[in-house]
């Protein structure tokens, strides 16, 4: 079994992976499209942080300078939402 993510099991845990460029001139943000990450380099390729700056660069001015936040589905689902006890 792999270790970390795979483009597949971020699709499937719903997350969302933002790139921030580290450029102070720019900042530009952008979400990932994982779904054609994935079609590009496969669903079962690794998706971690390590993995993937090496093949980023801003949209806006070209940096290589990126980081990455990976943020977790946060909608209520049936085992998350409130009980009011009726």
């Amino acid at each position: 079994m792999a270790k970390g993510w795979t483009f597949q099991s971020l699709i499937d845990a719903k997350m969302a992976v933002t790139a921030h460029c580290h450029n102070s001139a720019c900042h530009h943000r952008q979400v990932l499209d994982l779904v054609k990450l994935g079609d590009r380099f496969g669903p079962d390729a690794p998706a971690m942080a390590d993995d993937l700056i090496p093949k980023l660069k801003c949209a806006k001015c070209g940096s290589k300078r990126v980081g990455l936040i990976y943020t977790p589905d946060t909608t209520p689902n049936a085992y998350g939402k409130a009980k009011d006890g009726r």
